[in-house]
């Protein structure tokens, strides 16, 4: 799991995170199964990209979930530095024989419709150039609940952490070659 506060658990303890919870949920499935968090708050694509191929050495995963870009939206990086990035990436862990699972991130709406349409496709590009599954922004309808919101606005409390799970869990599933779904 390479992310970045969404997945890091900011603001609670790891335990209570959607990445806990989902290397819980699958070692209760799959005993021999171990899940790496190497999510790192404010992480962005271009940290990601340079910190992934020592990652992808020193774990040989057979599958990376990369949940990174929302703090370039929020930087108002560039959108084609961000959609290289997330190629570098996705091309990295294929090239290490990993199956790929992308998060699409949002773009704050104060950068304009262009700059959060641009965004918001760039995941979905790179998804079908390289070949890898993608899913939409996973908060997106947590975020509508401030029940489900830490004070700050941003960042799912933990109550919400097994929803992020339940939006992940049937892709990653699939990916697994698991059709069961459960």
């Amino acid at each position: 799991m390479l992310g970045d506060s969404l997945s890091a658990a900011y603001g609670m303890n790891m335990e209570q995170g959607w990445v806990h919870l989902l290397a819980q949920k699958l070692t209760a499935r799959s005993p021999q199964s171990n899940v790496v968090n190497a999510s790192i708050s404010g992480d962005t694509t271009g940290g990601g990209a340079r910190r992934l191929p020592a990652l992808l050495k020193e774990h040989e995963p057979t599958l990376v979930i990369i949940e990174l870009g929302g703090n370039d939206g929020l930087r108002a990086y560039p959108i084609k530095q961000m959609r290289t990035h997330l190629a570098q990436m996705t091309r990295a862990s294929k090239k290490a024989n990993a199956k790929v699972l992308l998060l699409a991130a949002e773009a704050p709406p104060n950068l304009g419709r262009r700059y959060t349409t641009m965004f918001r496709d760039s995941y979905t590009e790179v998804a079908q150039q390289d070949d890898v599954a993608v899913l939409p922004f996973i908060v997106e309808h947590i975020f509508l609940s401030e029940q489900l919101m830490q004070r700050d606005g941003t960042h799912p409390n933990a109550e919400a952490q097994p929803l992020l799970l339940d939006v992940v869990w049937p892709t990653l599933l699939e990916l697994l070659g698991d059709p069961s779904n459960e």
